[in-house]
């Protein structure tokens, strides 16, 4: 294995954990944005849509689970829990994301090598993080 990949995917994990422990013990999500967590998860979701097709590792496919997991357990904190969904200040969340998807959709449908779905979705991976 890549020692540099090892490291990457272990800072990654490191800062999810530490924003989900951050929510969770301080009971709230104040300064967290509901739309960056939501571009993050469609971001792992259109990446890992292989899942389940194409087995490389172990390692890969529970990394996959775990960034899937763990995006869509921070949405779940600022939208539905009892404590935590009161701290979220949807004023302060302005960010225009359906520009950005657009945008991403768009660049993805035009610049690709070939015009297959698998292409397509990979590309849009760049373009969904603000």
């Amino acid at each position: 294995m890549n020692i540099f990949r090892l490291a990457g995917d272990m800072t990654h994990l490191a800062s999810i954990l530490v924003l989900l422990l951050k929510i969770h013990t301080i009971k709230s999500c104040a300064g967290v944005s509901l739309k960056t967590q939501e571009l993050y998860f469609l971001v792992f979701a259109t990446r890992y849509l292989d899942l389940f097709t194409h087995f490389i590792s172990l390692y890969n496919t529970t990394m996959k689970l775990i960034y899937l997991g763990s995006a869509f357990s921070i949405i779940w904190y600022i939208r539905h829990h009892k404590l935590d969904w009161r701290s979220y200040d949807k004023d302060q969340d302005t960010f225009p994301r359906s520009y950005l998807i657009l945008l991403s959709f768009a660049l993805a449908v035009f610049v690709h090598e070939k015009l297959t779905f698998k292409e397509v979705h990979t590309l849009l991976e760049p373009f969904a993080i603000c």
